[in-house]
């Protein structure tokens, strides 16, 4: 018999630091199914690869030969229409890795919970499969700041990306707990410490 174990959503706005989040609930014994890395995973599929260059041809292909990220997500980026077609070709995959992983995670016993590190997790319905969801709280001049960092957005363009996810007052509602994760990492893991034994005691 599976050891049923809370499987927890993670929530957010770009920028807020859900993944770092995830990595510190990696230390308090929780497995952590990283669906950014599994969508990065999709997309080295030759399956999926095949599929991609079908609907949209060459212009999508790098110089080395495969599909480039950086050239879907230009395609896809503000056209719900071509995100959606870009959507069925890698989250039935994305699932199933998933559930595997999920699956592994439970027969597991060093695993105390299982942990969804997904940016649309109520976009696409993965909060309905958890047991609670945490909205991952940051400020919009720390996230500003964040992803210029990592990723060289402007603030324009961060609000840009956000406007093809649910708002995140309806997240911040729509979740379980909050963690304020502005600059200080051991206010959050106290944070963690407390939100995870919360979800434990409610599942016993």
């Amino acid at each position: 018999m599976i050891d049923r174990k809370p499987v927890i959503g993670i929530a957010g706005g770009i920028g807020s630091g859900k993944s770092e989040v995830a990595r510190l609930l990696g230390t308090l014994g929780c497995a952590v199914i990283d669906a950014d890395a599994l969508s990065r995973e999709a997309f080295n599929r030759p399956e999926i690869q095949h599929a991609m260059i079908s609907a949209w041809g060459e212009r999508v292909v790098g110089d080395d030969g495969s599909v480039s990220r950086s050239r879907v997500a230009k395609l896809v980026f503000g056209d719900e229409g071509e995100r959606r077609r870009l959507e069925q070709m890698i989250h039935p995959w994305i699932a199933t890795q998933r559930a595997a992983l999920r699956s592994e995670a439970m027969l597991d016993p060093a695993v105390v919970a299982v942990v969804e590190d997904a940016p649309l997790l109520f976009e696409v319905g993965i909060d309905k499969t958890c047991d609670a969801t945490i909205f991952v709280d940051a400020s919009q001049a720390v996230r500003e700041a964040r992803v210029k960092s990592s990723r060289g957005w402007s603030p324009e363009e961060l609000a840009a990306r956000e406007k093809s996810q649910l708002p995140l007052d309806k997240k911040r509602k729509r979740a379980d707990y909050v963690i304020e994760n502005n600059v200080d990492r051991a206010s959050c893991l106290e944070q963690l410490h407390d939100v995870l034994s919360r979800i434990q005691q409610s599942q016993s």
